[in-house]
């Protein structure tokens, strides 16, 4: 823990930048890669009382580094009622989740191949992703799936910082896209919602709360259908819908569970699943560093703050107090910088928490921030981007470097992956052959042969019928077969069992040997083998048994 942070606080980073007369102790950044102390040109101080702090008002918490903004002293949770934020990345971000939302919506009902294009059929065993259905013996290829897109997480937050949780992720998607939508179509803005709660039950305020939880229930019902769709198929969740809840007991209660997680997590917990559960927040410091691209409030442009046609506040004086202006931009000394101090970063983030303070666990990169300085820049006739995506090291005047031994390491990492992800893919097959010996004796000798017997399973993965012709290889001369003689006709996504039986005769056995079973389709596109082995007992002994029941019949 950093000098100077309370206990139980996690700072990722602050401003650099600033002098360190405004802090009663400087601290070690936290971010790998950094210096571990501060000097005149890159200090790095955790921010809290000294500065101008948010003026205590019953619109919204105030921002603090000593606890997260949704903890109280007592330990209650206050609600927060974000503000409503209108910009180049609020619009940027409302189409991406729009695309992401019809994504998810429409991949159970687009057809590829005969089935949905996403349709993880549990029951049945069969995987299909975008026409390629995979069976139960080729799950071990999602290993490549989930570990390249957990890699490729780490690799993007290397680069772009927690852009997944502010573009990307499925809470963020629906919670700021739809639930929240439907609270403001209801309770209407921040102002608006606040007074509401705030405000005694009455006939007003129940029907709103009905109407607006009711939506909620409903939404949240319909996420977690399609959400079992992708498991048993569209068709099937409707027959399910209109049959008796008890003939689907098992699914009833499982979309009853799931419909109310739902409705819990984004009526109320909300925020709290960023802050409290969700890990990633907590990660990005191992994952960051100071060339990462994130957001935050340029320091060196916005201080002090105040308005320029008034007088400025006393922490202007002692921010260009000259024992303190070392490493600083040149400026008469109460001359305040371009932030006016109108909090309206604070009131639009999601979160509650105040970007001015530095980078922030709590902080999950929604951008609205930006989009709210942004517009009152453009009022103010001053230049956009106060508060901006940028690493850093450019709010130090610094150069960001994008190739560096981290992103390099990854994406040689994210290569090989790849590459041997593809390999792997590419042994994919529209059939499967398994090969198991039969239960009992490894081998059976009589008084002609000696006997090898295995079950064979062939699964077709394609939704046509196809015709397969087994063949023995690799074996010696007089072996006979027995099943499989001719080919095998299996229907669309059906399996067979059937035993195959290999015999050598006893004057021609030699001892153990391998051989190899082929199954090839009737167009001959591709080829299953698999490598076996022929047991059985030492022929020196089945020779001297042989001897010795000739001698036996003299």
């Amino acid at each position: 823990m950093a000098p100077g942070v309370p206990a139980g606080r996690f700072v990722i980073g602050v401003a650099p930048g600033v002098p360190a007369g405004l802090r009663d102790a400087p601290t070690h950044s936290c971010l790998p890669g950094t210096a571990s102390s501060t000097s005149a040109t890159d200090r790095r101080v955790v921010m809290s009382a000294t500065l101008p702090p948010h003026p205590p008002s019953a619109r919204s918490p105030v921002p603090s580094l000593d606890s997260v903004t949704t903890i109280r002293a007592d330990g209650s949770r206050p609600f927060l009622y974000p503000s409503d934020s209108h910009g180049r990345f609020t619009t940027a971000r409302r189409w991406s989740a729009y695309l992401l939302i019809a994504v998810y919506l429409a991949l159970p009902w687009i057809p590829v191949n005969g089935y949905p294009a996403v349709f993880l059929d549990i029951a049945e065993r069969r995987f299909h992703l975008f026409g390629v259905t995979l069976a139960a013996q080729d799950l071990w290829l999602l290993f490549f799936l989930i570990t390249g897109v957990g890699f490729a997480l780490i690799f993007v937050t290397a680069l772009l910082g927690r852009v997944w949780c502010g573009w990307a992720c499925p809470h963020t998607v629906f919670l700021d896209h739809v639930y929240r939508w439907i609270e403001r179509w209801i309770d209407g803005d921040a102002p608006q919602r606040r007074a509401l709660a705030a405000a005694p039950v009455g006939f007003k305020k129940l029907v709103k709360r009905i109407t607006k939880h009711a939506l909620y229930f409903l939404v949240s019902a319909v996420i977690a259908h399609l959400f079992l769709a992708y498991f048993v198929s569209i068709p099937e969740v409707w027959s399910m819908v209109r049959a008796d809840p008890l003939q689907h007991w098992g699914a009833f209660v499982f979309m009853m569970v799931a419909t109310g997680t739902l409705h819990f997590n984004f009526a109320w917990f909300r925020e709290q699943l960023c802050i409290v559960l969700c890990p990633y927040g907590r990660m990005q410091s191992a994952m960051i560093d100071d060339h990462t691209l994130v957001i935050g409030y340029d320091w060196m442009r916005g201080e002090p703050r105040g308005k320029r046609h008034a007088p400025t506040h006393a922490v202007a004086a002692q921010f260009r107090a000259p024992a303190l202006t070392e490493g600083l931009p040149p400026g008469p000394s109460t001359t305040p910088g371009d932030c006016v101090d109108c909090f309206r970063c604070v009131h639009v983030c999601p979160t509650g928490i105040d970007i001015r303070q530095g980078l922030q666990l709590e902080c999950i990169g929604c951008t609205a921030c930006i989009d709210a300085c942004d517009d009152v820049m453009t009022r103010l006739h001053r230049p956009k981007g106060l508060i901006r995506y940028a690493s850093q090291n450019a709010f130090s005047g610094k150069p960001t470097r994008w190739f560096r031994p981290r992103t390099i390491l990854y994406a040689v990492l994210l290569a090989i992956g790849a590459g041997v992800a593809g390999t792997a893919l590419s042994t994919v097959r529209p059939a499967n052959l398994s090969v198991t010996r039969i239960t009992g004796a490894p081998y059976i000798v009589d008084v002609a042969s000696v006997r090898n017997q295995f079950f064979v399973r062939l699964v077709n993965k394609r939704n046509e019928p196809v015709a397969l012709q087994l063949q023995i290889t690799d074996v010696p001369a007089g072996v006979r077969q027995n099943g499989f003689t001719a080919p095998i006709e299996i229907q669309p996504l059906g399996e067979i069992v059937q035993p195959l039986v290999l015999q050598q005769p006893r004057h021609d056995y030699t001892g153990p040997f391998h051989f190899a079973i082929q199954v090839r389709d009737a167009r001959n596109t591709f080829t299953l083998s698999r490598a076996l082995e022929f047991l059985g007992p030492e022929a020196r002994l089945l020779r001297e048994e042989e001897a010795e029941a000739a001698r036996g019949t003299k």
